[in-house]
């Protein structure tokens, strides 16, 4: 599938699963070396990173833990700049090596205030894993130690990824297209 349609906007094929695949399992091969002895509990932030979780943790192979967190900042295509915590954390994070799992950065602003709201809660350290980087865009300083890829500013949808919602469910990651 080259081409799909989701709503009123049409997406071509950007990254195919198979090299999505060979980038998280390098990113969990670097994780696994950096934090073998170190139990880290990873959060996950849903709804966008749950694939990425999910194939990440198959590549893990040290003892760790993981959790979730919902957090909001898009709507459409657009972020609203209003970020708003729809699912807290209920694991104690004091002396934790934390691993936030998210499945892109761009701005950082989504980023900055997670790990400020996880600072706050006594932890060893806090890490930044995304599947996806826009450098381009970010305007804040973010010290995104495992980053899988780095992509242009474009608008893009599966592989956990979505456009209003939808799309998530593609197995690869595609652009939009303007037309």
């Amino acid at each position: 599938m080259s081409r799909v349609t989701i709503k009123d906007k049409t997406f071509q094929t950007s990254i195919p699963e198979d090299e999505i695949l060979k980038h998280v399992k390098a990113v969990a091969e670097r994780i696994n070396h950096d934090m073998a002895d170190k139990h880290p509990l990873f959060l996950a932030v849903l709804n966008g990173a749950f694939v990425f979780a999910a194939d990440l943790m198959r590549f893990i192979t040290i003892p760790c833990e993981i959790s979730f967190v919902k957090l909001a900042s898009y709507q459409g295509t657009i972020s609203t700049g209003k970020i708003r915590e729809v699912l807290g954390i209920n694991e104690d994070l004091t002396d934790r090596h934390v691993i936030i799992i998210e499945d892109i950065v761009d701005t950082g602003l989504t980023m900055k205030q997670m790990i400020e709201s996880l600072g706050t809660r006594n932890p060893a350290s806090v890490h930044i894993c995304t599947l996806l980087l826009k450098p381009d865009k970010l305007k804040v300083d973010l010290d995104i130690e495992y980053a899988a890829m780095e992509i242009p500013n474009d608008f893009i949808v599966g592989y956990g990824l979505d456009y209003d919602q939808e799309g998530r469910n593609l197995r690869d990651i595609y652009k939009i297209v303007e037309n």
